[in-house]
């Protein structure tokens, strides 16, 4: 089967890393990818807003099923586009897929169906946002209602923060944010691979998002992760499958609008038990490449089984060690970030036994070059936590990259708990 991966960044190069590893593959494409994916797959130059363009080259390249990575595809129905050519897809269609375009739609959703989640608030126009910040008094979290890349989240511990970010979000006519109640614990990554009636848990990871040590500083996509997260017990993902996620698929399914594909429930663990933060409609990101190399099932397989219906015939085998990602981002990131310094190493740092997975790189003149905010995604493995967090930062002292940083501490609330802490 000719497959067609949509996306370029650390996802999509753990996605396409697995996907080569799969038996049913023939030849796997992508678009647009980035030097990384290429080792595995035939890049592509696809404007992939162009739906037309994208089911053209389905057709031309007799295309048996397409991979899309990141959510704005799914919110813009490329998903619907390609089903009805039938062609198989792995992602939600463009209603289902509201799920994360719309944080107002989730809220709401949730408020139906007695789903736990924060107290929440949609607001349409600045004055009114005011007003409810005030209502709801500090810290509140406020978020742009649509895409936002990650970053469109920011818990505001003063009043100026609340007005700064309320500012930022409502500049023109149409902006809509969602006022919501701070929630206190512990944050885990929940995945669930679904064909609108079957659910298969599908791993679960803790990622972190401030972009300094110890969790200081401004949200970011991501500066790494480490999976399974064990601060989700099996009896706490248990019950937010059955109070979060399944009511969440059995409603849209009950209004004819099935979700097929992953759905990633980021999840508060509270006093009361887990709470929905958001949902995301796609594989996180840096949680991705984590999972990916704790996988032992054939993704592909899985994937289509999402697609065509029958996800209850499959199970997913996982390695029982711990996969720990270390995101190396360019100097400025989550701001605006230095593009163009060079990279080497990459050889050295897989030579201690890692998986360096490419987020925004591309190359310049022949040599490898950071052409993003998250550049590199270096996973490793270990038997526990310490081990993999260990193994991580062996291969990211391997790496020459001037222009980059990283979080020095990604696990450090698991590993304090392993040491007994």
């Amino acid at each position: 089967m000719n497959v067609l991966l949509v996306g370029s960044g650390g996802r999509e190069h753990a996605l396409a890393w697995k996907l080569a590893q799969s038996p049913r593959l023939t030849k796997l494409f992508a678009a647009p990818g980035n030097p990384g994916i290429a080792e595995h797959a035939e890049l592509v130059e696809l404007n992939i807003a162009d739906h037309r363009a994208v089911i053209d080259f389905c057709r031309r390249e007799h295309i048996g099923f397409v991979v899309i990575g990141p959510e704005a595809p799914l919110v813009d129905g490329l998903a619907d586009n390609l089903r009805t050519i039938g062609v198989g897809v792995f992602g939600p269609s463009k209603a289902a897929a509201q799920l994360e375009g719309s944080k107002g739609f989730t809220k709401d959703l949730c408020a139906r169906e007695g789903i736990p989640t924060a107290r929440y608030e949609r607001v349409h126009a600045l004055d009114g946002a005011r007003a409810v910040v005030g209502e709801f008094g500090l810290p509140v979290v406020i978020k742009a209602d649509g895409l936002a890349a990650g970053k469109g989240v920011t818990i505001a511990t003063t009043a100026e923060e609340a007005d700064a970010a309320l500012a930022g979000l409502f500049t023109g006519p149409g902006a809509e944010a969602v006022i919501e109640e701070f929630l206190t614990g512990e944050e885990a990554s929940l995945f669930v691979l679904t064909d609108g009636a079957h659910l298969m848990p599908f791993g679960n990871a803790q990622d972190h998002k401030r972009v300094g040590d110890g969790d200081v500083g401004p949200n970011t996509g991501g500066m790494g992760a480490y999976s399974p997260a064990r601060v989700l017990t099996p009896e706490l993902e248990a019950r937010a499958i059955e109070e979060i996620v399944r009511p969440t698929i059995t409603a849209l399914t009950r209004v004819g609008t099935p979700f097929q594909g992953v759905l990633y429930a980021g999840l508060m663990l509270t006093a009361e038990g887990p709470k929905l933060i958001e949902y995301n409609v796609r594989f996180g990101d840096p949680e991705c490449e984590a999972l990916m190399l704790r996988l032992e099932s054939d993704l592909l397989e899985l994937m289509i089984a999402a697609d065509d219906g029958t996800l209850a015939e499959h199970e997913a085998r996982w390695r029982d060690e711990v996969a720990m990602t270390v995101v190396l981002a360019a100097q400025g990131y989550p701001g605006t970030p230095e593009t163009g310094g060079t990279i080497g190493g990459i050889d050295a740092a897989e030579a201690e036994g890692a998986k360096v997975f490419h987020a925004g790189t591309r190359l310049a003149g022949g040599k490898l070059t950071a052409a993003g905010g998250r550049v590199l995604a270096v996973t490793a493995l270990g038997s526990s936590v310490a081990e993999a967090q260990a193994a991580a930062y062996r291969a990211v002292d391997a790496i020459d990259f001037p222009t980059g940083f990283c979080r020095r501490d990604i696990g450090w609330r698991e590993v304090a708990r392993e040491k007994g802490e």
